[in-house]
């Protein structure tokens, strides 16, 4: 009978551990009224320098290939 209740109280122990992130994020989420990011903006419309520099990598990637053809 000892067995099963260690491997009931192990189970529980690893149960706790595995949704301690999810019950850390409803936490958080419930804590900020439903922003738990923050502050966010859902299209990315504001203008960031590794997105610049990747469209002007893009598009002189582009001219090359348009200049080959």
């Amino acid at each position: 009978m000892s067995g099963i209740l260690q491997l009931a109280f192990w189970m529980l122990v690893i149960a706790c551990v595995a949704f301690a992130p999810l019950a850390y994020f409803i936490y958080q989420y419930i804590a900020k009224k439903g922003e738990p990011f923050g502050d966010t903006e859902p299209h990315a419309d504001s203008a960031s320098p590794l997105l610049e520099t990747v469209e002007s990598l893009i598009n002189s990637v582009k001219g090359l290939v348009i200049k080959k053809s």
